[in-house]
């Protein structure tokens, strides 16, 4: 479209169509145009040329098979050959898919240019702003923040002397680059059961009375009527008072009492009754060294916390320390099944988050039990379908948190595509069961029998059941492919690909993966 636009040169079968399209070069954009080509050109009323865009669009075959036949002999008695009518018909069957009408479609073009206008000038307000909208759908959310990761902001978890309502940007000073450099900060009413009264109340005593200096601190100075227990549990949960001292497994412990001081203080204070000595609201920068001594949660206990209140991990993620694993062996991530055909092959790794059990109800395996579960990565979630036989086989493997790899094939059937499962397979078994060889690349001037000897000595030190493969390029740009005795054939872990790329330099490692 642009390359025409510019003035590249271009036909199409008929004088209609070019009257038709001549205002997008040839190229069907709106609605209106393939409606006016099924009309002028197929001899199809407008009418039902309007219905034919919507049985294309909701795949009904039948409608459309119908459709074509009288499409093509149309075209056929104003002179055109029946496989250009036939490839014509191809082209609106394409279209329809994601066609506009072109009110529509220029209304579009301007938003589409506004926003990614103000993504490119103002990114963190931008992505802040889009945050705040999507703040009940928790997969926007996860899509969002990944989003922001790519793009270098970092989005912070709450924080209860800098979050408001809403996601919010934070700016520093960058003194090395003499700028301002903003941060995503949580918004409070994104935590579950922390609602808008809540945090109304909180930025009020905020504003009244400074930060708050400790979760006592805190107790004395909010309304305890909407900043309730729930409230201040969820809180705790998410991590929003980490900054005021004391461990998130003390402030639950602690926080009831905290709670009982302050409303004690608040009711002091609205009778007037306030000590003449001294038992007025606490300044003191210590007082979460009265929080009872008990042992911190566990990272896993307190990622589960944050997940429940949040929806998801901040912190950090059970699935980053395998990150690099599930990045080599997976053919696919959960946000890329999109672009897979039907009954394509993949392997994709995650974590098990949610499990349905359930009977069939027909077939020959009727009343046995299959599972549908949430496959999570760091990318987004996905459904997985484990039928009867392949779940009497893996059932000892699917359990909630569990972090494995997924092989089968793409179901498109529904809006959004799902994986038909025939293989668990777990994390520890990837570097076996998932790669058939490892792929070195080397050039001719670097290689001394040192270096050699170097390789040698870090493939006999990880042996396994992955060949290595080696391309090296000479001095005079041709490549010599070789393999490796088999008696160096290597378990490619993480350790391992690390230190061969340490050693044969960043992107010359590559992990081959079994088909």
């Amino acid at each position: 479209f642009v390359d025409r636009k510019h003035g590249a040169k271009w036909d199409v079968p008929h004088p209609i169509m070019r009257e038709v399209l001549e205002e997008t070069f040839g190229i069907m954009v709106y609605q209106e145009q393939v409606m006016r080509i099924c009309n002028r050109l197929g001899d199809i009323p407008l009418r039902e040329a309007y219905t034919l865009i919507k049985a294309i669009g909701k795949k009904k075959h039948k409608l459309i098979a119908k459709e074509k036949e009288r499409f093509v002999a149309g075209c056929v008695a104003k002179g055109l050959k029946e496989q250009e009518a036939a490839d014509i018909f191809d082209l609106i069957e394409r279209f329809a898919g994601y066609g506009f009408n072109k009110s529509h479609a220029t209304r579009y073009s301007f938003i589409a240019y506004q926003t990614a206008w103000l993504k490119h000038y103002y990114p963190v307000e931008f992505m802040a702003a889009l945050l705040t909208y999507e703040m009940g759908n928790t997969d926007k959310i996860v899509e969002y923040i990944g989003e922001c990761k790519s793009m270098g902001i970092d989005v912070l978890p709450p924080e209860i002397n800098e979050s408001f309502s809403d996601f919010t940007v934070v700016y520093s000073a960058d003194h090395e680059h003499k700028k301002q450099s903003g941060v995503i900060r949580f918004g409070l009413a994104a935590v579950k059961g922390v609602g808008e009264k809540a945090v109304e109340q909180i930025i009020a005593a905020r504003e009244r009375v400074g930060r708050f200096k400790s979760l006592y601190h805190f107790c004395e100075n909010v309304d305890l009527r909407a900043a309730n227990k729930q409230v201040i549990e969820a809180m705790i949960k998410a991590g929003a008072f980490d900054n005021l001292g004391g461990s998130r497994a003390q402030m639950m412990a602690g926080f009831e009492k905290a709670m009982q001081m302050g409303a004690s203080l608040q009711a002091d204070i609205q009778k007037g009754q306030m000590s003449l000595f001294g038992a007025g609201p606490s300044d003191t920068d210590n007082d979460h060294e009265t929080l009872p001594k008990v042992a911190p949660w566990s990272e896993m206990q307190m990622l589960t916390f944050e997940k429940e209140v949040l929806g998801f991990y901040v912190t950090a993620n059970p699935l980053s320390r395998h990150a690099e694993t599930i990045d080599v062996y997976s053919t696919a991530n959960t946000s890329q099944l999109h672009g897979f055909s039907e009954g394509a092959e993949i392997v994709i790794g995650g974590m098990v988050v949610k499990i349905r059990q359930m009977v069939t109800r027909n077939g020959k395996n009727a009343g046995a039990k299959m599972a549908v579960f949430d496959l999570e990565d760091l990318q987004s979630s996905c459904e997985v379908v484990i039928f009867p036989r392949i779940l009497e086989q893996f059932a000892d493997r699917l359990k909630v948190d569990r972090i494995l790899f997924v092989k089968g094939t793409v179901d498109c059937r529904r809006e959004n595509p799902n994986v038909i499962c025939d293989e668990l397979i777990e994390i520890e078994e990837a570097h076996d069961k998932l790669a058939a060889r490892v792929h070195i690349r080397l050039n001719a001037m670097d290689v001394t029998a040192e270096y050699i000897a170097r390789i040698r000595d870090l493939c006999a030190a990880h042996r396994g059941k992955s060949i290595v493969n080696v391309t090296l390029k000479t001095n005079s740009g041709y490549r010599i492919e070789a393999v490796a005795d088999a008696k160096l054939s290597v378990r490619p872990d993480e350790e391992f690909y690390k230190k061969m790329e340490n050693t044969v330099g960043e992107g010359n490692v590559e992990l081959l993966r079994r088909r």
